[in-house]
């Protein structure tokens, strides 16, 4: 289980940022080349190339090479993965945000 929950700590870590999350959103639309994924982003090359390497990392992308061109590909597994393990724990999240309401009814009510 701890090497799930550290696979699940990669995807999260890598969707928390915006530009690999812009990135992501792009594959989804098919495979592009990593020039491609780096044109709309005023950063450098390297730092591109770290933001591949963290969704590499977490499985969320594929890269291939074929001659100069280095091509990267959305992965789906690791977000079907993140998404269940969110739909498991939404009912518990739920559960708790209803009793803290009925809590908060019951203070402004003056009742215990």
């Amino acid at each position: 289980m701890a090497d799930a929950d550290d696979e699940l700590s990669l995807v999260f870590r890598a969707l928390a940022d915006p530009t690999r999350r812009a990135m992501l959103s792009r594959l989804h639309r098919g495979p592009a080349t990593v020039g491609e994924l780096a044109e709309p982003f005023p950063i450098s090359r390297p730092a591109i190339s770290q933001h591949l390497a963290v969704l590499e990392r977490a499985g969320l992308i594929e890269r291939t090479v074929s001659a100069q061109w280095r091509t990267c590909t959305l992965r789906t597994e690791p977000l079907d993965e993140a998404s269940d393990w969110v739909e498991r724990h939404r009912g518990e999240w739920n559960e708790r945000f209803d009793l803290l309401d009925e809590q908060l009814r019951r203070m402004r009510r003056g009742t215990p």
